[in-house]
């Protein structure tokens, strides 16, 4: 590329005057978890979201911050806990809560947030390692690669091919193919994921699985590398990284940003990374620093300049102490003193709003800001450098990738689905010889037995539902995560679940009607057979999308648990055998057809009780079928039978539809943050704040004396 003179494109990031403010909700108390403090609790909670007792203050997290990122360059970004390093990050990599006010300007290459699609331009790599636990890194990686695409690649390959070719010049052979096989897009497997494997010391564990709490996998370093590595694998020339070493041995640290370095200057990336302590030789890797507290930056500029500017405010670090550490400490009034340089000067302890100010007026913030008042030369731009496209691949394709991998992850959890096959089919063989009928007759007596049969195979098929729940509710954190990253949109992650779970349903449906059907000795005619196999199949089909629908609202595995049972005990109340409809009261009768179990009650008995041998009359004149249907209040036509399939159709649709939506319109960690606010007082009354909405990834203590979090 340079032989030809073709640049990479190079992302500058610019923020001016950013300020990101929450409105909170004060609640007085703190009280001990009791059952009593609970129940006031939630009680309180109800009346502030009716608009009562509502006592909002504004929390200032960032305060009118301003810097500059250039490319190939590595800035370190410290600060102790809660002084809105994070918040910082998000709000440059244009995913702060939605809830938040925001002022100020960012912008990348002269280009205003809004005007293109920062998700896709610059990568976030947060603290919490969220993946597939079914996957291995292998495939992390592969379909990682897949999903974010291959950016400008493409072009800034076929220009290079061009040049070669006018220039007459015959490029390296592993080289060219290296180039060619990262620029291809939608591969399956992608020779990039070797290359980052190699880097991220990644390729010795390349074939294990992710794992989990349940599962053994990878260790807790890995998994911290394999989420670095999964970002980096896209085309992205922008990265902002939470908090990367938490749980890693300073050597592995070193050998990660080492790799990040290397990646900085020869691609020319732009790359901030948030490391709370780091070691002395981890420190020395980076180009500049931004120094934070309190929301405010203290210092931003090179590394060789912060500290000549520490020791002109009168702090200098002690030869055996670490620089990393010296700056965290200088800043707080407990270990400030210690550095005290000036000791013929009296010494008194320097406010963050003092820092700021002296650095300001310092050479290194006199060219911070003489270079923000220079706008973006655009010569420098790069028509490609910014993604203007949500998603990277055509829908089809993001159909595709999504189906390939929730194929895998069925694979994997084959032994689940088998067991559960299995499982049935031994309750089949034995309910078949509980309703054996060799002891049932076609008659009124009897005609119970068939009745409660046929309830008892819509609940086995509903029951047989519920491992959906729990492995509904273990993906959406990694689906999130991945959703905000605009790898693909819900719709195309809702439609695989439903069409692969199918096949599922049609085996297991399949096994219980082919072992019970004649065992039980239902109306042996082939044509009844396969209608009730219909309806079987269409009510396990129902619960599936059901679960999946309730997991996507519900979020955790204790609300999802109690919700989707109470929704299945609701089904079975109204289901029409319980409490058989003309004994429900008439204000609660239109619950019978909002159940989905009623629908497969009216098939599965009207396929079997309006059969040519139950057709004998009674003495009241209607044939013994009709008469069994109208006591359990079932005495519909035959027609029923096929709106009861579309009924059942109608409800998977529309849970598979809620399902999506709810993927859509949740976000990870919704509800309140609390924050404590802690007065010095003679009783010590402590009040706790709690936000209004969900604060993104930002949490920490808010403190009473200067509105900081």
């Amino acid at each position: 590329m340079d032989r030809v003179g073709v640049r990479q494109p190079t992302v500058e990031v610019r923020w001016r005057n950013l300020r990101v403010d929450a409105e909170c909700q004060v609640v007085d108390g703190k009280p001990l978890p009791t059952l009593l403090n609970s129940a006031i609790s939630t009680f309180s909670l109800l009346t502030t979201m009716l608009g009562f007792n509502r006592h909002q203050e504004r929390i200032h997290i960032l305060k009118d911050v301003t810097g500059i990122l250039k490319p190939s360059r590595m800035t370190l970004l410290l600060g102790p806990p809660g002084c809105g390093k994070t918040t910082l990050l998000l709000a440059l990599a244009g995913k702060l809560n939605k809830n938040l006010k925001v002022t100020g300007e960012i912008d990348y290459n002269g280009v205003k947030l809004q005007d293109f699609v920062p998700e896709k331009t610059a990568a976030y790599i947060g603290q919490y390692d969220l993946h597939v636990p079914e996957m291995t890194v292998r495939e992390t990686l592969d379909f990682s690669a897949r999903f974010q695409g291959v950016g400008s690649r493409a072009e800034i390959m076929k220009e290079v091919i061009r040049r070669e070719k006018e220039a007459g010049i015959t490029p390296d052979p592993n080289i060219d193919t290296y180039m060619k096989a990262i620029s291809v897009d939608g591969l399956e497997k992608s020779i990039q994921t070797d290359y980052i494997m190699k880097i991220m010391g990644l390729d010795i564990c390349a074939d294990v699985l992710v794992g989990d709490a349940m599962r053994r996998g990878i260790s807790g370093g890995e998994k911290k590398r394999l989420t670095t590595g999964e970002m980096i694998v896209g085309p992205s020339k922008a990265l902002f990284m939470d908090e990367i070493s938490t749980g890693l041995d300073s050597s592995t640290t070193f050998q990660i940003v080492s790799c990040l370095q290397q990646l900085a200057h020869i691609s020319e990336s732009t790359i901030l990374v948030s490391l709370l302590q780091p070691a002395p030789e981890t420190y020395q890797l980076f180009d500049d620093i931004i120094l934070m507290a309190e929301g405010q930056i203290v210092y931003h500029g090179p590394k060789s300049c912060i500290m000549s500017f520490f020791e002109s405010c009168g702090f200098k670090c002690p030869g055996r102490k670490g620089d990393a550490d010296f700056l965290q400490e200088v800043l707080s009034k407990k270990d400030q003193q210690q550095y005290w340089s000036h000791t013929e000067e009296g010494y008194n302890f320097v406010t963050v709003d003092q820092f700021c100010d002296k650095f300001k007026a310092s050479q290194s913030g006199q060219n911070l800001a003489g270079e923000l008042l220079r706008p973006y030369d655009e010569s420098k731009g790069h028509k490609n450098a910014l993604s203007f496209s949500i998603y990277s691949l055509l829908k089809w394709d993001l159909v595709k990738a999504c189906f390939a991998r929730e194929l895998l992850l069925m694979k994997r959890n084959a032994f689940l689905y088998i067991t559960k096959t299995i499982q049935l089919g031994l309750i089949a063989a034995v309910t078949g010889t509980v309703f054996l009928h060799t002891h049932m007759g076609v008659d009124r007596i009897h005609a119970n037995y068939y009745m409660s049969s046929l309830f008892y195979a819509l609940l086995l098929l509903m029951v047989n539902g519920f491992p959906e729940l729990a492995m509904a509710i273990n993906r959406p954190p990694v689906f999130y995560k991945q959703r905000d990253y605009y790898f693909y949109p819900a719709w195309a992650y809702a439609i695989p679940s439903f069409i692969l779970k199918i096949p599922l349903s049609l085996v297991e449906s399949v096994a219980w009607t082919s072992i019970s059907y004649y065992l039980i000795g239902y109306t042996p005619e082939a044509t009844r057979f396969f209608s009730q196999l219909l309806v079987l199949f269409l009510i396990h089909t129902v619960t599936l999308s059901q679960f999946r629908c309730v997991a996507s609202y519900c979020q955790t595995m204790v609300v999802t648990s109690i919700g989707g049972t109470m929704i299945f005990l609701v089904m079975l109340l109204f289901g029409g055998f319980i409490i058989p409809r003309p004994l429900l009261p008439n204000w609660l009768k239109w619950g019978f057809w909002l159940s989905p179990l009623s629908y497969g009650e009216i098939g599965l008995t009207g396929n079997e009780f309006l059969a040519p041998r139950w057709l004998k009359i009674t003495l009241s004149g209607v044939t013994l079928g009709r008469r069994i249907l109208m006591d359990q209040g079932l005495d519909f036509s035959s027609y029923f039978y096929w709106i009861s399939v579309g009924a059942l159709i109608g409800f998977t649709l529309l849970f598979n539809v809620g399902f999506a939506i709810g993927l859509t319109i949740k976000n990870r960690n919704e509800g309140a943050w609390l924050y404590e606010k802690k007065t010095t007082t003679t009783a010590q009354y402590h009040r706790s704040i709690s936000a209004k909405d969900s604060l993104g990834a930002y949490g920490g203590y808010w403190s009473g004396k200067n509105n900081t979090p």
